[in-house]
This record gives structure tokens, C-alpha cells and sequence, in this order.
């Protein structure tokens, strides 16, 4: 099975696809930038609006209350009003975007970077992320709000602090919990927004949780910890009798598990499980996710469609088709009957409900879902975009398709940072899948008139 994927080109200069990232304190999150970043936000959501109102929530890095005040400022200073909602999980932010009936919503995190990085990404007001065309519109706006005249008086915008910020999200958290009686649980909160709902959630709902990582500093947030540092939280379950790990990133808005002898299990194990727990007909991911789990969901008769690597566009295809169910190797699922974005905690608990229900286990969908070898290589060509697509290299890789005979996939992908195209084999045959890689490269690197190793 053969799939072209190119990278999204970006079509805004700050934004990615997931908000606004670099390192805090250097251009552009600066709070001079980050100043004229709210304005701009605000000036945009006041044309919509005149008494506009934007949530806004943080992670425990200690850059965030420096660029908290400064959106803040720029919001209020177009006449925005401010709620500040503390520290608090991306899909709290979210969540409450729609309850308190904002505009929209900004949350200040990196997600799993270290805590010397930062970010900005809006919510609309259903709580979904807002479309690349309203962040184009609010970096254009930056060029021209400082031209307009400054909002005065009873008309510049009010800052307030929602106190009940964390109670509420947990209320919904635990409106979806089931009986989590019985489990014993070993829980990594990455030193970040969930260190204090993450496990009280938990608990009431009958688990008794272990929980590590729970003591935030402003530096410590993803430090050796976290579902992107997986290896502590194996020791504690593998020494611990526990039942199973969870682990969230530094912004919660995913999770991975580990099952009772400390072994990973991913977003692909969850899409397979929810999907069956749910009876899904069709579940969404990216190009990432191993074919075992295309497979697998085949034999029960539900298709897998894949999307180009980030959740925004296995949220786009989700919405487009109308589906429910989708997400991420890296633990970022999407439930869109339940929430608009992806959320850790929400998808620990309907992980484990999905369990509890089919009277499985994790360690028993670790072991079902067998992953097919993979191979990637990384040919450095002088066009991506022609290399991917010369008619040699297609015949190579119709030619690579044949051998493999539906038992495998493969993907070329032009990189979209470097000269570069990667092309990924996967398949039974760890041989064989290295075998094929080699000789599409090969090609790839004659016809694009690059040496090997240049």
C-alpha cells in the first residue's frame, strides 16, 4: 500500500499547527511581540463581537505568567475582556472556552518541550482549534492595531480570575469516569498542568493511585518524566504489583499507558480497543500508526483512514466525515462526541472504561497488537518534490508494492525542514523491509543526482 504524503506548507508566518512554539523570552515570544500578538487577537475578536471575552489558561513553566500578562495586555488594551483561569490542562482551556461562553480561548504551554520553550494557541468559542485562516487574520492584524486609535476609559477590557476553573473541568472529568474500584494505578503527571486534577480524578473514581511527578517548579516540567520519558514510570509498575502506568505530557492533552510488565502501550493500542468498545466503522490516524492496527481493524470490519502527521488534520478528516473516533501514535485521541480536542485524562478514563467493559486488560491488547518491523531512511536530494515523484522512483516502488503483496506499506515523504525524502518500508519481514527500503533510496539518490552521503 503506497502513500504520498507531502508536508503541509504553512501558510502563516508564527502559527504551526499547533500554535505559536519557540524558545520564551527570544523573538517572538517576547513579551513586547506577545503584547502586540493579543491586541491583534483582540482587535479580530472585537470585529465579531464588541464585547468579546477570551479565557486563558497556562502550564507550570516559569515563562507563563510573563506571557499570560502580556496577552493579556494586548487583549485588554482593544477592549477584550480577560479571564484568567490558572493553571490548568490545554482541553480544561478548552472546555471551559465553551462553558463560560468565550470567544475564545488562549492557552500558554509548549506541551512536551522543556520548560525553556513556550507557546500561544487559540480556541474558537465551540473550544475547537481556530482555523489556519483566523490565525492568518490575527498575524496580519499585528501590522496594523498599533495604527488604530487606542481604546480608552470605561471601553478597554477588565481582567478577572475564575477560581472555579479546576473544579468545574474536574466535574466533567469525572462525569465520564467509570468504576475505577480495584485498579491499582501508577500515574506520571510530567511535573505539569494536570499534577493536581489528574490524580484526584483518578481517585474518586475508586483507583488507588500512585502518583509521581506532581511537584512543579517552573523548570521541572518534562524533565526526564512525562508520556514522552516513559522509563521511570515502567520501573515503578514492573517493581510496584501495579495494574498498569499512565502518563501525560506537560499540558495533559495526551497519555500513553504501560501495562503490568512495564511494556508501551500507545495510541495505536487505543485506537484499536475504543474502536471496538465503541463500534466504530471507520477510526481516523495519521500515516505513523503501525499496520498491525489497520489489520486488526480490518478484520472486524473497520476501515482506517490516514492523514498527514498532526492532530489538526486527523481532526479535520474526523469532522469532514462526520466521524467520532481518531488520534496519534503519541497518545493524542480524539473522542468528538465527547470533546472537541484531545485530552489526556478524558482519554485515560474512556481507555479504561473501553477496558472494563470488553473484560480485557492492557497487557492483553499489548500482546494482539503485534507491530510490523519498519524501516525508515532519510536520502538527501536536491528536489523533494520531484525526487518523490520521478516515474523511476514510482516504478520502484510499484515494483517494492508487488513483492510485499498487501502485506506491508510504504511511504515517501518529503521532509518539511530539509533537502531530504524519507522513505518509510513496513512489513512482516524485518529483512525483507530493509531489502526494499534500500533499493527505493537507491533510486531515489541516482535519479536525483545526489551522492550517497553529500
Amino acid at each position: 500500500m503506497l502513500t504520498m504524503t507531502s508536508s503541509p506548507t504553512p501558510q502563516r508566518q508564527f502559527f504551526g499547527t499547533d500554535g505559536i512554539r519557540a524558545v520564551a523570552g527570544e523573538f517572538p515570544l517576547t513579551p513586547a511581540w506577545v503584547l502586540s500578538l493579543g491586541a491583534a487577537a483582540g482587535e479580530v475578536l472585537r470585529e465579531r463581537n464588541p464585547r468579546a471575552s477570551v479565557v486563558i489558561g497556562k502550564d507550570t513553566r516559569q515563562s507563563g505568567d510573563m506571557l499570560e500578562a502580556a496577552l493579556a495586555a494586548g487583549l485588554t488594551s482593544r477592549g477584550v475582556g480577560v479571564t484568567h483561569l490558572g493553571v490548568l490542562p490545554t482541553p480544561g482551556v478548552s472546555y471551559l472556552t465553551r462553558e463560560l461562553g468565550a470567544d475564545a480561548g488562549a492557552v500558554i504551554s509548549a506541551s512536551h518541550n522543556p520548560y525553556q520553550d513556550n507557546g500561544i494557541k487559540f480556541f474558537g468559542a465551540t473550544g475547537e482549534k481556530l482555523s489556519d485562516a483566523l490565525e492568518a487574520e490575527m498575524e496580519a492584524a499585528i501590522a496594523r492595531v498599533a495604527e488604530l486609535p487606542p481604546v480608552t476609559g470605561t471601553a478597554m477590557g477588565s481582567v478577572t480570575n475564575y477560581t472555579e476553573a479546576e473544579r468545574r473541568y474536574s466535574s466533567f472529568l469525572r462525569a465520564q469516569a467509570p468504576d475505577l474500584s480495584g485498579l491499582r494505578i501508577a500515574m506520571d503527571c510530567a511535573n505539569g498542568a494536570a499534577y493536581r486534577i489528574a490524580p484526584r480524578v483518578f481517585q474518586a473514581a475508586g483507583a488507588d493511585v500512585f502518583a509521581v511527578y506532581t511537584n512543579p517548579d517552573g523548570h521541572n516540567i518534562n524533565r526526564h518524566c512525562g508520556s514522552t520519558h516513559l522509563e521511570h514510570l515502567k520501573q515503578l509498575v514492573q517493581g510496584g504489583a501495579y495494574d498498569l502506568g499512565v502518563a501525560f505530557d506537560g499540558d495533559a492533552d495526551r497519555c500513553l499507558f504501560v501495562d503490568s510488565r512495564g511494556n508501551e502501550v500507545h495510541g495505536d493500542h487505543m485506537l484499536l480497543l475504543a474502536a471496538r468498545a465503541r463500534g466504530e466503522r471507520s477510526v481516523v490516524t495519521t500515516i505513523m500508526s503501525n499496520m498491525a492496527l489497520e489489520v486488526l481493524l480490518g478484520s472486524g470490519g473497520v476501515a482506517l483512514e490516514r492523514t498527514a502527521v498532526g492532530d489538526r488534520y486527523v481532526h479535520e478528516r474526523m469532522k469532514a466525515k462526520g466521524l467520532n473516533l481518531g488520534g496519534e501514535q503519541s497518545g493524542h485521541v480524539l473522542f468528538l462526541d465527547v470533546a472537541p480536542t484531545g485530552d489526556g485524562v478524558l482519554t485515560a478514563l474512556l481507555i479504561l472504561k473501553a477496558m472494563r467493559q470488553l473484560g480485557t486488560t492492557l497487557d492483553a491488547l499489548h500482546d494482539e497488537l503485534v507491530m510490523f518491523p519498519q524501516t525508515l531512511l532519510n536520502v538527501r536530494v536536491l528536489d523533494k518534490q520531484a525526487a518523490s515523484r520521478d516515474p523511476e522512483v514510482q516504478a520502484a516502488v510499484r515494483a517494492a508494492e508487488v513483492r510485499l503483496s498487501g502485506r506491508g506499506r510504504i511511504n515517501l515523504r518529503p521532509s518539511g525542514t530539509e533537502s531530504l525524502v524519507r522513505v518509510m518500508v513496513e512489513g512482516p519481514d524485518e529483512a525483507e523491509i530493509h531489502e526494499l527500503a534500500r533499493e527505493i533510496a537507491d533510486v531515489i539518490e541516482r535519479r536525483s543526482g545526489v551522492q550517497k552521503g553529500a
